[in-house]
């Protein structure tokens, strides 16, 4: 995956045809984001940016190149929410989450979600570190 990678919201549009479809030709892709207005010319420009960054592939089909995601929408989304988490948060993990409940509104189903989440990631904290003491025993 390209280092940090951070896309528009066009080019998120784009990756999301393609992530539902699997394959799609520029003019497919067009189509699917129509509601945008763009020409077929625009829409090839964008989709060969997107190759050239790493982030999309193409084979040949006749004369039409079919499109395809190189990159799962979680590395797209763990990349963009990395850059977010650094840039806008300085790394502040805490103050992140923070600005997440504070600017959406969130009924208890996502807080039960997101307290399960909570829950799964300290079984794992607790798991490697039961591992790490492990090992420092081991190594005596």
């Amino acid at each position: 995956m390209p280092k940090q990678l951070t896309l528009t919201d066009l080019q998120l549009d784009i990756m999301r045809v393609l992530w539902t479809r699997a394959e799609a030709t520029v003019a497919e892709v067009a189509h699917a984001i129509r509601a945008r207005k763009l020409a077929h010319a625009t829409v090839a420009t964008i989709l060969s940016r997107l190759e050239k960054r790493g982030a999309i592939s193409h084979r040949n089909e006749g004369r039409q190149f079919v499109y395809s995601a190189r990159l799962k929408e979680a590395e797209v989304r763990r990349s963009m929410m990395t850059r977010v988490k650094e840039t806008l948060f300085t790394g502040d993990v805490p103050a992140l989450v923070s600005q997440l409940l504070m600017e959406r509104d969130i009924n208890a189903d996502d807080l039960r979600q997101v307290k399960a989440l909570i829950a799964a990631k300290e079984r794992e904290l607790e798991k490697q570190a039961i591992g790490q003491k492990r090992g420092k025993r081991d190594d005596s």
